[in-house]
């Protein structure tokens, strides 16, 4: 089947035929005549509406031409493939075009008075495959098309595009998608959809499954994905059979750019900062090497034995970087992005070429924030305020060639690479649980990295294109580095000097910790077109990840040291490598057997899916998948063998899913959808083996009795999209959606707390069950010319039965990170001057209701996070079709993040932590050739 063109095409056909309809010159026509002359015309014209449609698929065509013969005006059809045209009553000879079809001649047309209502179908011509090979692959950046491919999808999605993302001043897809109905981000950096958390859902990069580098989240972090490289996202809440099973939130689906218009040359920079950091004072440590590299410790340092090593360290330096802080003023954040796309002709094929790279630098300082932990009294035991000083580098990478064989067949790869590092220096002061008084100076460089390969194709195996083959295969490599983690702690004495705190050798310290995962994915699927009514599509899909995980921690033993701080930030006074060698500091590597693990999973599966009509409005999609799961992990104990114990769990499981949709009119249709899915223990997880990702991060035991979780999903959607049959209330781009949910989860995996010598330890339990329900409402509206309005609310209610045995507090809970209400709106005003000037100016706002932030333990209740308001503010300019220039406010609210804490034995709600982050500002400009 030929396909839409883009978007570009379409305007550009279009400013064609409306500049013919301006060439007659009446300029020296009486004003008179001019105005009796139209009068006539009016009384006596009539009108043609209708929709332009492929004959065969009765799909839609955006951009076809109409003009009668003789005639001078004309029309385009919409984003919906409708047309309406003023002619003359009389009869006439329509004419319609479009690009890969053949002419489509209507004579004989006889317009009168009435309204004139007709369906073209257009039949797609061979003798045009060269050239539609190029412009037959549809551009899904906008808005409308996106609405379109959503509106006509056999199961219910929500996509936002580039040009949305762009409109609305959005930076990445974790911004995009917090923006969507139902969905969230939590602190950590943790996708929240319906309340479930990140276990419930999975991410893939253009149809693929891709690796998270992150041991604690099953999602890659989608900041890593700017939207500089991404055509849409597509996120899909329910379950289709092609997809892997392991999601009962939402399959996020990040499809990158691809070269499918015009020629382009794009260049953007753009420069701001936030206004409690922007040329304020900035603290950062001494890191021995941009955000480009990452610190590297002397070969010997792991490679040695203990013995060697503690002589080795005392004669050479082993660390790259030293505990001094230094100090500067925080410059402004700078972002650029590059990028270009083309297509050539290779003999009668065409190869087509994109490009693009982005990389931003920023810097966010917290001021006069502060945390404190609590007992189940409601005494603190730890307080403490701090400061915090953060550095970010982002960079991102995509390439992508796309080369056309015979009539669709197409072959493709795609690259993208990506790298985030994070520099933060906190500088705390406060009491701890024994009452001592302390500053601590501590570092921490993250870096996660990803590079990604993909090759695809397609292929028609019969001339009819009722026959076709597709494949894809991936390969993914990510990491996690926390190349140089430094801590120092300091104590007040009676007579208000400091000196170094001596507790326990934990106190001043360095950690370095690494994570690889490679991953393989390969699919392979062939469609059979049947007949127009009915298809069936079958598949097989592999995926085989594998992990490696190392942590060393270098105590420094500060017995023998005896100095008086004067200033905690030139520490590198007294904690260098001379009082190493003098033997004032001992430095002891901990390098132990169960700071190490590897793990693996590997997922064969083969599905069947069909998609029919059994009555003329109603689309039935029906899967079946089955999927054989093995996962291991070798780890050690306590005091164990490096690797010496190995946890293995195996599934073979059936996964059916119905999709309907009752269209009750071109403009309205019904969805229904049920499904079975599962959730898989992570690594982590399934072995008990005790696990901390870093210094003074939580302290995680597995559960080697963990079973996976499986969660029934029921959905029902209605739907209506603006056109001629939706009703005066809605115009073209407008649309309404209300969804209501259910989810069974059958023992679902929980993160609860225990005791252990009076500490806290997580570790994870399969709960008896759990529920999820919710409403969902989403519109968007045409207020006014020029003006639109969208926005979607979410009331959601979530359960869950704790199993006995932990040190939780609340036996029965919502589910951790759900907030029972989530609102995003935004104001959109796009005025048009000309064909190439256009202001668009944006209102967004965005209310998190409260949700549990942490689960309580021993007698104390949850921290929650209180309601959240945040309103960003973004403009931009086309000042012609090659300049542009943008201003971007967010975060215009300035409202602190607060989290509190229930004590049930006194009643009392306690303010545990408070932060702000600040309002931010940013300017640029870009060009376009």
């Amino acid at each position: 089947m030929i396909k839409r063109r883009n978007y570009t095409e379409q305007k550009e056909e279009s400013a064609l035929v409306e500049a013919d309809a301006m060439r007659i010159d009446v300029g020296r026509i009486c004003f008179a005549l001019l105005v009796l002359i139209l009068s006539t015309m009016v009384a006596l014209a009539g009108d043609v509406r209708g929709k332009v449609v492929d004959k065969q698929s009765k799909e839609p065509l955006i951009g076809a031409t109409l003009q009668a013969e003789g005639m001078t005006n004309g029309a385009v059809t919409d984003m919906e493939g409708n047309f309406n045209l003023t002619l003359p009553n009389g009869t006439h000879a329509l004419l319609v075009r479009y690009i890969g079809y053949k002419d489509l001649e209507v004579k004989a047309l006889k317009v009168g008075d009435a309204t004139l209502t007709l369906t073209l179908e257009m039949e797609s011509d061979a003798q045009l495959l060269n050239e539609v090979s190029v412009v037959a692959r549809k551009n899904l950046e906008g808005e409308r098309a996106l609405q379109m491919e959503r509106q006509m999808a056999s199961l219910a999605i929500e996509n936002l595009g580039h040009k949305e993302m762009s409109l609305k001043g959005i930076g990445n897809v974790e911004e995009g998608v917090k923006k969507l109905t139902g969905i969230s981000i939590a602190s950590a950096g943790q996708l929240i959809v319906r309340g479930l958390g990140d276990r419930y859902s999975t991410t893939t990069l253009n149809g693929l499954p891709i690796a998270s580098p992150n041991p604690d989240n099953k999602l890659i972090p989608l900041d890593l994905f700017p939207s500089t490289t991404v055509e849409h996202i597509t996120v899909s809440k329910v379950y289709n059979a092609q997809a892997f099973a392991d999601y009962s939130g939402a399959h996020i689906d990040i499809n990158t750019k691809e070269q499918v218009g015009e020629p382009f040359f794009q260049i953007g920079l753009n420069a701001g900062g936030r206004i409690n950091t922007l040329g304020q004072e900035f603290f950062r440590m001494d890191r021995g090497s941009s955000l480009f590299g990452s610190p590297q410790l002397a070969s010997a340092a792991l490679a040695l034995s203990l013995t060697d090593f503690d002589a080795h360290v005392r004669g050479n330096d082993i660390f790259p970087s030293s505990f001094a802080v230094k100090q500067h003023t925080a410059l402004p954040d700078l972002s650029g992005n590059l990028g270009f796309g083309r297509n050539f002709n290779v003999g009668d094929q065409t190869l087509s070429l994109l490009g693009a790279v982005t990389l931003s630098n920023d810097y966010q300082r917290l001021k006069d924030a502060f945390f404190k932990t609590l007992e189940a009294t409601g005494n603190v035991q730890n307080d403490f305020s701090y400061n915090s000083y953060a550095q970010n580098l982002r960079l991102a990478a995509l390439g992508s060639v796309g080369y056309t064989l015979r009539r669709q067949d197409r072959v493709g790869y795609t690259l993208f690479f990506a790298r985030h590092a994070s520099d933060t220096y906190q500088l705390r002061e406060g009491i701890d649980a024994e009452g001592h008084v302390l500053t601590g100076s501590n570092n921490v460089m993250h870096i996660y990295t990803l590079q990604n390969h993909q090759l695809n194709g397609s292929h028609a195996l019969t001339d009819n294109n009722t026959l076709e083959l597709s494949w894809r295969g991936s390969y993914s490599k990510t990491g996690s580095e926390e190349p140089d983690r430094r801590q120092v702690m300091y104590q007040h004495n009676a007579d208000g000097s400091l000196s170094l705190f001596k507790l326990n050798r934990q106190e001043t310290m360095r950690y370095y910790g690494q994570l690889n995962e490679e991953e393989y994915n390969g699919s392979l699927g062939l469609k059979w077109e049947w007949n127009p009514d009915l298809n069936f599509m079958v598949g097989v899909d592999y995926k085989n990840k594998q992990r490696d995980y190392q942590g060393t921690r270098f105590y420094y033993n500060l017995n023998q040291m005896y100095v008086t701080v004067d200033d905690v930030f030139t520490a590198d006074d007294y904690l260098n490598q001379d009082n190493i060698a003098n033997g004032k500091i001992v430095v002891e590597r901990k390098m132990q057997p169960k700071d190490s693990y590897r793990a693996a999973t590997e997922t064969m599966a083969a599905y069947l899916t069909s998609e029919f009509h059994p009555f003329r409005h109603l689309l039935v999609s029906l899967g079946l998948r089955v999927e054989k799961n093995h996962q291991w992990v070798d780890y050690a104990t306590d005091g164990g063998k490096k690797y010496g114990e190995h946890r293995s769990l195996k599934h073979t499981d059936l996964f059916p899913a119905l999709n309907l949709k009752w269209d009750l009119s071109e403009a309205q249709s019904v969805r229904l959808a049920l499904s079975r899915t599962v959730t898989r223990p992570s690594f982590i997880e399934m072995a008990p083996f005790l696990y901390q990702e870093s210094y003074g991060a939580a302290q995680i035991r597995g559960n080697g009795q963990l079973q996976n979780g499986y969660n029934y999903n029921l959905d029902l959607r209605y739907e209506i999209f603006g056109n001629r049959d939706s009703g005066a209330l809605l115009s073209s781009g407008d649309m309404l959606s209300v969804t209501g949910y259910f989810k069974f989860l059958e023992s679902p995996i929980e993160r609860v707390q225990g005791l252990n010598g009076g500490a806290t330890v997580h570790t994870f339990q399969n709960a008896d069950n759990g529920i999820a329900a919710g409403l969902e409402v989403e519109m968007r509206k045409e207020l006014a010319p020029n003006l639109r309005l969208g926005a979607n609310v979410s009331y959601m209610f979530t359960n869950v039965k704790l199993p006995e045995g932990g040190a939780y507090t609340n036996k029965e809970r919502s589910l951790q990170g759900a907030s029972p209400i989530l609102l995003n709106a935004d104001l959109t005003y796009s005025p048009r001057f000309s064909e190439t000037r256009q202001l668009n100016i944006t209102l967004i706002y965005n209310m998190q209701g409260s949700r549990i932030h942490a689960v309580g333990v021993s007698g104390l209740g949850d921290v929650k996070q209180h309601t959240l308001h945040t309103l960003n503010f973004n403009a931009s300019l086309a000042l012609n079709s090659h300049w542009s220039i943008k201003a971007q406010i967010t975060d215009l609210l300035n409202r602190g993040i607060v989290f509190t804490q229930d004590v049930p034995l006194t009643g009392q709600k306690v303010e545990v932590e408070r932060y702000k982050e600040g309002l931010g500002i940013e300017v640029g400009v870009s060009l376009n050739l």
